[in-house]
This record gives C-alpha cells, structure tokens and sequence, in this order.
C-alpha cells in the first residue's frame, strides 16, 4: 500500500494540469519500472475514495456467484462435453439446447445462451487434468499426459547392481529354414541402470515366464563362451558379467514379471521392485536398449523383411513377403549390435563422479560396469547356474502315501523318506514342465530330486502326460455306459440261471470226501487226449 502511494506521491499535486499530470505519470512509470496505466490506475483509486488503505492489494479474489446460464452451461459440459463419448463442443451446445431451451414441442424457446458465451465459460474454467482424464481415460492420462517429474532413474540407481527387465517384438519378420514365414520375435534384455550394460539377453519366439528364465541363464553366462558360438570373440572386459545375478531387479507390472514363479527369486537375495502402470520414465534404460538396437540394424536390413511405420496404412507394403532370415542369423546381428552398444557406444551425458574423471573412466557402458562392481556399494549376487535353474522352476503341492510322492498326478520315489511315505502329509515341490522323468522336495532350503516311479511317463513332457492320461480317462467315461448295461446282463443272466434250479430240500452232509472224489473221477478229462497230432 505505502510502495503504491509513493509512486503516485509525484502526480498528485498537478490534479488540474493534464499536461503535467500526464509527464509526471510517465516520470513515475518509469522511475518504478512499471507500465503508465498501472500509475493511473492507482492515481484514480486515490482521488475516488481519498483514502491510502484503497491502494492495499486485496486479500483474495470474491467468487461471484453463477447465473443460471452459467449454471446450465457447466451442466452442460460435463454431461455431454466431458466423457468418454468426446462430443465437441458445438454437439455439447446443442445437446444442452436441446435439454434445457426447448418447449415440450422441441421448439427453441426465445432466450438462450449464445454460442459464444458457452464457449467463453468452458475456456474461462477450463482443467487440462479433467480434460484428459475424462475424456480419454485414466490408463491415456498415466500413460501420454501425466506430468514427468520424477528424478527417474536416478531414483533407483546409485550404484552397480539395479537391473531393468522388459521385452519387445522386434521390428522384423523372420522365416524358419525351410522358407517359411514365423513372424516377429521376442526380444527380452536385462539392462544395468548405473552403466547401462546390457547384462542378458533372450531372443526367442515364446514370451513370459519362459524367456524370463532364460534371460536370468543369460546373465549369469559366460559371455565369451557364448559369443564364441556365433563366431564371434571377444575379451572378458568387454561383457564381463558371469555368474552374477543383481541385487535388485526392477520390472513394470507385466504378468509374468509379478508371477510367483518369478518371484521365487527372491529366495537367492534378489529383490525384485514393480513399477507402478504407465510409468516408462522409470525404466527409461530398457527402453532406450530396444530403440538403439533396433535403429542399429533396421537401415542395414531394409528390403529383408524390416517393418517400416507405415506398415498398418492401408495400401502399405506387405514386410511380410520380404522375410528372408533365419534366427539364428538375427540373433548374430541383434549380438553383434548389443556387443557395440556395451563397449563402443559413447554415453555422452552421463554423471561423473570426480572419483571417476581422476581414474579416466571411458564413456562406455562396459568400462562404467566394470569400474562400478569393484566399488563396495556394488550389489551383486554369486549365483550357480544349477541353482537358479532350480529356483525358477514351477512350483506345485506333491502328496505322501504308500504309493510314493504323487506330484501332477504321477509317483516319484526317493529312498530316505520311508518315514514320510508312511506318515502322509503334503510338500512343496519344483518341477520341469520339459521333462518329468524327475522332481525336486524342498526340504530345509535344499533340493532333493525324486525319480519318476511310473515307467510309461519317461521321456515326456508335462503336457503329454497329461494328454495322455486325459485320453485314458476319455476311455474309460466312454467305456461307462457299455460296462453298466453288461453289468444288468450279467445280473439278468445268473438271476435267470438262478431261476431254473429247484430246491429239493435239506442237503446231506455226510461222506462230503467221498462225494468230492467221485466227482473229481467222474469230471476229470485228459487234456492231451487229441490236443496233439500222434492222438
């Protein structure tokens, strides 16, 4: 109030000249840096009400009330303008028109709301956030509106050892060896956030639990060994991550990801974080992986079955007719591509420690994995491949009895738990859906394998068997009713039997050895007597 009354202090004794009055305004607009009209303003509050206390800013703006056009229009809008219907807002006026200026006849009364007026309030009280959400949805808001202000990644990697897991379909269609059209495949990659390392991959034509157990073999795997089945070699800084599962594993809220099948493996020390839905600035490394694979060989592989963007448009090229690799000759080229983006891939905005410019770390992600793991804040976990195997497995309850271990409906053995077999009760027990020729007791923490008891089930796989033993109780629900009408036969015939006999009386039981001889003498029949061709 007073800083206001000061600028307008100059002006005030020059009311009757307006030539002077209108210099000394100016003078003070400039002299407190604000515009002529605002000096004005305050100017004419002053002499209207000769009064400082008129020159305090108000405390807060009075809500006016809504007339009732405004309230029909409000009304207005969100019935018909704010849904998931998206309506425009010229529909959304003339449905309101329709509604609430209309006779019983449907004739339009003679005072209402222009268009104008309408569109003036909707832009006037207008919410981006109930914009989106409500006509669009929640899941579109999450997902392409949501305001990004989260520190990212950063939030959950400040060391070695905080991994990011997702999958992709690649951008390419692939055919088997016989030339024929397969489709697209599955990249699933398990990404270090504080280098950006590519730890594991799988590339594969099945997704969810079944490529997450793979990807889990492949980052424990001996890289150089592996690359050298494709012909490719490589030194153990380039990709040295073997036998070391991270500490964290961060995934979004996909099925598999938030199985129990996956979360066992938390049982070697791993915790695994799901990120909320629609938040893919949390996971923005995994990401970022599958866009510059893909960019690194969709120009080099053009004309060889790559999809372009505009294969949904219609009239758009068929990318299915140009197909013409195998997969095993693009998961040479996706390894080679991982190969550049760990060790020759400059990171060019990535946060240095001061630690790391006086070591001269280079801007690769393999040389930032390998300086980070030597660090102590590193958090990786020595894993055996037979033991996470073991700990991926599916899991089912298994039966005591007499009879074995009945685990899916077959009998498994092991020759120490004679007490258990004896006692009953149920156990926890892992299994391989590949192969039932065995199972694995969890008992204590420990794996203990039990051998299939039932013979005609070697060999197989987990469906087969129960394939097989669906077709067996097929059979036997066919075979029902013909084995219950034979059963009415077979009373029908003895009751008929039965019925010929009559009792003659009190039976003798005296002599009953003698009796037995004689009819054995008289019933006994030489069965070699014309059974062979000397007789």
């Amino acid at each position: 109030m007073r800083e206001r009354f000061t600028i307008i202090t100059g002006v005030i004794p020059y009311i009757m000249d307006k030539g002077k009055r209108s210099q000394m305004i100016a003078q003070a607009a400039a002299e407190h840096g604000v515009c002529r009209k605002t000096v004005r303003h305050y100017f004419c509050l002053y002499l209207a009400y000769q009064d400082v206390a008129v020159l305090a800013p108000q405390s807060g703006a009075v809500e006016k009330a809504l007339t009732e056009y405004e309230k029909n229009i409000r009304w207005a809008l969100n019935k018909f303008y704010y849904t998931k219907n998206r309506n425009s807002l010229r529909t959304a006026y003339t449905l309101m028109l329709k509604e609430r200026y209309c006779d019983e006849g449907g004739n339009l009364l003679p005072e209402y709301p222009s268009f104008h007026q309408f569109r003036y309030f909707y832009r006037k009280h207008k919410s981006l956030q109930d914009y989106y959400i409500s006509r669009e949805g929640m899941r579109q808001y999450q997902r392409n509106h949501r305001p990004l202000l989260g520190d990212g990644v950063q939030e959950y990697a400040s060391h070695v050892g905080v991994a990011m897991l997702d999958s992709t379909i690649c951008d390419i269609y692939l055919v088997n060896e016989a030339g024929g059209l397969v489709g697209r495949p599955i990249l699933t990659a398990c990404i270090d956030a504080y280098s950006g390392l590519c730890c594991g991959y799988t590339l594969s034509w099945e997704g969810g639990t079944y490529s997450l157990r793979g990807l889990m073999l492949s980052v424990i795997e001996d890289k150089a060994a592996y690359c050298k089945r494709f012909g490719i070699t490589i030194v153990e800084g380039q990709w040295n991550c073997a036998g070391m599962l991270p500490g964290t594993l961060v995934t979004d809220m996909g099925s598999e990801y938030a199985s129990q099948n996956f979360e066992q493996i938390a049982e070697l020390g791993v915790t695994v974080v799901n990120l909320p839905a629609y938040r893919p600035e949390l996971k923005g490394v995994v990401e970022k992986f599958f866009d510059l694979i893909q960019s690194a060989f969709k120009p080099h592989l053009k004309g060889k079955g790559v999809i372009e963007p505009d294969y949904q448009e219609r009239g758009a090229h068929d990318y299915r007719k140009d197909a013409c690799l195998t997969m095993e000759q693009f998961e040479k080229v996706v390894l080679n591509c991982i190969l550049y983006y760990n060790d020759k891939r400059i990171i060019e905005n990535y946060p240095y420690t001061d630690d790391m410019l006086a070591q001269g770390v280079q801007p690769y992600a393999a040389t930032i994995w390998n300086y980070g793991r030597k660090q102590p804040s590193a958090d990786l976990i020595p894993v055996s491949r037979e033991q996470l195997i073991l700990t991926l497995l599916p899991r089912t309850t298994g039966r005591f009895s007499r009879s074995g271990l009945k685990v899916n409906q077959m009998r498994y053995r092991h020759d120490d738990y004679t007490e258990q077999y004896l006692q009953g009760g149920e156990a926890v027990v892992a299994y391989n859906p590949d192969d039932v020729g065995c199972v694995w007791l969890l008992d204590k923490g420990e794996y203990v394998r039990f051998d299939l008891i039932e013979g005609r089930y070697a060999g197989k796989d987990l469906n087969g068997v129960q394939q097989a033993q669906e077709s067996r109780k097929r059979l036997v629900r066919e075979a029902q009713e013909e084995s219950l009408q034979a059963r009415i036969d077979l009373a029908d015939h003895i009751e008929t039997i039965a019925g010929t006999v009559k009792r003659t009386g009190d039976t003798k039981l005296k002599n009953i050895r003698g009796n037995r001889s004689r009819e054995q003498l008289r019933k006994h029949r030489d069965y070699m007597k014309g059974g062979t061709k000397d007789d």
